[in-house]
């Protein structure tokens, strides 16, 4: 840890692969699309690799570059409808996002959720979990006309709650998360244990942590890590 003091009043969660693990419920949803399609399986780790950009461009690059417009959009409603279904089969938090999230909460901070999934699946998900009470917005790929990184989403955020992009902490566990961030112009930390921690290597954040609870220790001593590439931290 090094010490620039700053206050992070609003903390705004990406949700698959930073507060939960969602990868085998996503992996076999595509499977299954891609089953009713007539293609065979693929690997789970190559699905992993694919989770980010929202539904439609997880299915697009599951089927490969061959598939047509209408297969694709075929399979996404399949996608869809199997993953409604099935999504809290093997979805669970990840160790230490539920008390960290206590934490955040009693310190007096704003929670709020902004992910590429579908909103509906992401409320749903949040709400199985035990965890709807502790966020003030849930926002998801079809929120608004842009996704991530496009920063709309985040700003609308910011302006609908009040908090100034010094005061705005985003964290996440891939570059878009680091990307969304920066064209905001708010910090971010990004957590290692998710599905493309390989990405901070080209776009590092502010700060990088193992485990959610290491952000709580981070953000009560009101001081954030080194960045990555060696600059100094912004407030």
């Amino acid at each position: 840890m090094v010490g620039k003091p700053v206050a992070f009043d609003l903390l705004v969660f990406d949700l698959d692969g930073t507060l939960i693990d969602s990868r085998l419920d996503l992996a076999l949803a595509v499977n299954a699309a891609r089953e009713d399609a007539g293609v065979g399986p693929l690997d789970h780790k190559l699905i992993y690799s694919y989770v980010g950009n929202g539904a439609p461009m997880l299915i697009r690059r599951s089927l490969g570059p061959e598939a047509s417009d209408q297969q694709a959009d075929r399979a996404l409603q399949f996608f869809y409808g199997y993953y409604r279904e099935h999504m809290l089969d093997n979805t669970y938090l990840y160790p230490g996002v539920q008390e960290s999230l206590d934490t955040f909460l009693a310190d007096g901070r704003q929670l709020a959720v902004l992910t590429n999934k579908p909103v509906g699946f992401s409320q749903e998900i949040i709400k199985g979990l035990g965890l709807a009470a502790h966020f003030q917005r849930v926002y998801g790929g079809n929120s608004f006309e842009t996704k991530k990184p496009d920063p709309y989403g985040l700003n609308f955020l910011m302006d609908e709650l009040g908090a100034s992009k010094g005061s705005t902490l985003v964290i996440g566990d891939s570059a878009v998360d680091v990307e969304t961030a920066r064209n905001a112009g708010t910090a971010t930390c990004g957590v290692t244990y998710g599905l493309q921690p390989e990405s901070f290597t080209e776009h590092p954040p502010d700060m990088l942590v193992d485990r959610m609870p290491e952000l709580v220790a981070l953000l009560r001593d009101q001081a954030v890590h080194q960045p990555l590439d060696g600059r100094s931290s912004r407030e």
